[in-house]
């Protein structure tokens, strides 16, 4: 890829970024900074201007990633729900619709395996579970009920990873009765 004339700083950022993960899903986190800095198409100066080093900018993919997937839920909670449980409805809202396209929770979780190979961001990715945790604990449901539809709606987005690609229809019915069980 040539480079890109007239990309602002931010613009880059996000266009180096989004290379990362491009080479990181193909290559694993052996890929280098030349490689990514090709598929951005900007040199590796300029590469290093944004990001110091690879782990820097490992770094900052999987913080995007988290932050990104962190947003989605905040944005999705009900400002009419004031009953407990509010914040756990949001998260299994995101993870059902996210698992709705089979391709693109394959190519996330592919890149979560290989970031998370990388020991800072293992943890990282624990710091944001921890968070999680505190989170959804805090958000009012009992703690038998928050644990098992956490690890469902956990488990339904890495279900591509393994072929299973079900319906909208038999995900919108799982989601249903997961957004019910934390009305119980």
């Amino acid at each position: 890829m040539g480079r890109t004339a007239g990309r602002d700083p931010e613009q880059t950022r996000t266009a180096l970024l989004d290379a990362a993960a491009q080479v990181v899903r193909e290559r694993g986190v052996s890929a280098t900074l030349d490689d990514v800095a090709r598929r951005a198409g900007v040199s590796k100066g300029g590469l290093l201007y944004h990001f110091a080093s690879k782990q820097e900018l490992l770094l900052a993919l999987a913080r995007e990633w988290l932050e990104r997937f962190r947003a989605a839920v905040e944005a999705a909670v009900d400002p009419a729900d004031t009953e407990p449980g509010r914040l756990m409805r949001a998260y299994v809202r995101v993870s059902v619709h996210e698992a709705l396209d089979a391709a693109a929770t394959r190519d996330a979780l592919v890149l979560v395996a290989h970031l998370s190979t990388v020991a800072a961001v293992a943890d990282l990715a624990r710091a944001d579970a921890l968070r999680w945790q505190a989170d959804l604990r805090a958000d009012g449901l009992p703690e038998d009920v928050l644990s098992l539809v956490l690890a469902a709606a956990d488990g339904v987005s890495a279900q591509p990873v393994w072929g299973m690609e079900p319906e909208p229809q038999e995900l919108e019915r799982l989601r249903d009765r997961l957004l019910a069980l934390t009305r119980a």
